[in-house]
């Protein structure tokens, strides 16, 4: 990541929605660079609209996106893809790719009539595939390879972009426990190395571990942002998704851990 330009992302005042509802209302946030942002909430409270307009995929209709001094709605869609990348939920690859040819998909940002393939582009590929752990497989096809290998391969084509920003949306969905605990875990090694990275995630308890920053999201507002050990308590649970909850502490480094309070048991079928 040789001469990554690292800036702030701040959203100020964003509205976004679809055909009269909406979905994000009057969104605040910043990031500083290096910062692991996790983004939680309830089903339909605007999380992924959210990342979308900030990913310039879904115009607001109101309120700015900056990323440093450039807001980035009134940049062109190329600059704009020279400053965030955005990992969507269950991306779609072209048949038989292999996992080399995925990455070099990151670098078509910088590709152009003028500007064709260069060392830099074979640089920011080989060093993304490296700092995923899949340079072994990168002549592999990607849908030989299992669930978690995929997402570090996904995420090693955001990095080839060589963006300030990195959006995630539900990066660890399809995994299970081990392979989202090795992606999470990635997620802050990127940013370690200068990146600010925004990203949804439904597990709450991931969020609290992972992040420097967690906003919660309802009814397309933001209802509580802060560092996970100073928001996360069982009034924020309760408000967010319906359910009484005890927050304990990870012996480890004391993150919050949320244990849903058990209702009464189920009477057997029968009974």
């Amino acid at each position: 990541m040789k001469g990554l330009r690292q800036v702030e992302l701040v959203v100020r005042k964003l509205t976004a929605g679809y055909a009269g509802h909406t979905a994000v209302d009057g969104v605040d946030l910043s990031v500083a660079p290096g910062r692991v942002v996790a983004i939680v909430g309830p089903n339909g409270c605007g999380k992924s609209t959210l990342l979308r307009a900030v990913a310039r995929l879904h115009r607001p209709s109101s309120g700015s996106v900056r990323v440093g001094a450039d807001d980035i709605w009134q940049l062109s869609q190329r600059q704009a893809a020279h400053r965030i990348a955005l990992l969507a939920q269950s991306p779609q690859s072209p048949e038989a790719v292999t996992v080399a040819g995925l990455v070099r998909y990151g670098r078509h940002p910088h590709q152009g009539l003028f500007r064709q393939w260069s060392r830099e582009d074979e640089r920011a590929v080989r060093e993304a595939l490296e700092s995923t752990g899949v340079a072994d497989l990168a002549a592999r096809r990607l849908d030989q390879l299992s669930g978690g290998q995929r997402q570090r391969c996904w995420l090693a084509m955001v990095l080839a972009q060589q963006t300030p920003i990195v959006l995630l949306d539900e990066p660890t969905s399809a995994l299970d426990l081990g392979h989202a605990v090795e992606v999470l875990g990635l997620v802050r090694e990127v940013a370690a190395a200068g990146r600010t990275v925004v990203m949804v995630l439904h597990d709450l308890a991931s969020a609290a571990r992972y992040a420097d920053v967690l906003v919660a999201m309802k009814n397309g507002g933001v209802v509580a942002s802060g560092p996970p050990r100073e928001t996360v308590d069982a009034a924020l649970v309760k408000e967010l998704y319906g359910i009484d909850a005890d927050i304990l502490r990870a012996p480890d480094d004391g993150s919050p851990v949320v244990v849903p309070v058990a209702g009464p048991p189920v009477p057997a079928a029968g009974r």
